[in-house]
């Protein structure tokens, strides 16, 4: 997910960085719920979302992109425009990270309406009037502002209804009240602290209004569940994805009340594998999902020869061009979860 901080120059600038970067006295602590192994239900849903941060925000648009005709709408943090790779791995680490290379916003728009014309992506007439959410820290290295402005044009183009977050302090990470990190800090487990709270936010861009959060005791319950059911190969431990994934549903979900569904990706170095369930318990989505009625989908990457940072396949390392089009490994066997999910 991040690379390297760039070494200080001073010992000084050293002990600066150490401080700005230090973890809250004592992080928030949300209630959570242990996992309980099940299996995919199929509940009343009325609408399909994604958000995601770093390669899951990628993998987000890639979705959204795609399925345009099912998605509503996106939420995506420290992450660039869709097809930003060009199924190139220089050019995913230095024209959409570092952007030594230019990202070339106006070919991926141009890509995007060459594949729709030939099916491989929904009609990107369906982007128009979408809600979009994106996030941007200014102490994010691991993807410059300008890639993300980038994703910002690349939504405008086709008529999305973005709102644009770029004044926090954040590192590259999933910020959250939850978060175990502080504000500046790009470390495991990604989950930063910045006194705000931007999953109000972006519910409130998705939902077009939203209800506070639960504070006390979940209602609902985390499933965790075989992604091996899912999975286009029948194992996604060869689609480097986990052998389980997480879906947390609240009791009126479980209750047949109508629900939204919420797809939420976490980044590299953040699955289940890498930091086990703080991504799942601290993102604040369940406790949103308990009084919006909501639904939150938790699919995991895992690391594999080919990926060994457990990052979603926004480059191609799966060896396939089709990766952010409709075909494409992941993108078929997250979509299968939610086919599961929204009958």
């Amino acid at each position: 997910m991040p690379t390297p901080l760039k070494a200080a120059t001073t010992i000084a600038a050293v002990l600066l960085l150490i401080l700005t970067a230090a973890a809250p006295a004592q992080a928030a602590n949300p209630t959570t719920k242990p996992p309980v192994s099940g299996s995919l239900g199929t509940y009343n849903v009325s609408g399909v979302y994604v958000a995601g941060v770093s390669s899951g925000g990628y993998m987000a648009t890639q979705l959204h992109v795609a399925y345009s005709s099912r998605i509503r709408g996106a939420a995506v943090f420290a992450a660039g425009p869709y097809y930003c790779s060009q199924n190139t791995v220089t050019q995913a680490l230095y024209g959409c990270g570092d952007n030594r290379y230019p990202t070339n916003v106006s070919a991926l728009q141009a890509y995007t309406r060459t594949w729709a014309s030939y099916g491989w992506v929904d009609p990107v007439g369906n982007l128009s009037g979408d809600p979009v959410y994106v996030f941007h820290g200014g102490n994010d290295t691991t993807v410059k502002k300008s890639v993300t402005d980038d994703l910002v044009r690349y939504y405008q183009h086709f008529g999305a209804n973005v709102q644009y977050d770029s004044g926090s302090a954040a590192g590259h990470s999933w910020v959250t009240p939850y978060g175990t990190l502080g504000c500046a800090t790009t470390a495991s487990p990604y989950l930063n602290d910045c006194g705000n709270d931007p999953q109000n936010a972006l519910l409130r861009k998705l939902l077009g209004g939203v209800n506070a959060p639960n504070t006390g005791a979940l209602g609902g319950s985390l499933i965790r569940f075989s992604q091996n059911t899912f999975a286009v190969n029948g194992w996604a431990n060869g689609l480097s994805m986990d052998a389980n994934g997480f879906a947390y549903v609240p009791s009126a979900c479980a209750a047949g009340q109508s629900c939204r569904l919420l797809v939420a990706l976490h980044g590299c170095v953040q699955s289940v594998g890498a930091v086990g369930t703080a991504f799942v318990d601290r993102a604040n989505l369940n406790q949103y999902a308990d009084t919006n009625n909501l639904i939150v989908l938790y699919p995991q990457a895992a690391t594999s020869l080919s990926n060994p940072n457990g990052c979603w396949d926004w480059w191609g390392y799966l060896g396939a061009t089709n990766f952010p089009i409709k075909g494409g490994a992941q993108v078929e066997t997250i979509m299968n979860m939610v086919r599961r999910l929204d009958g």
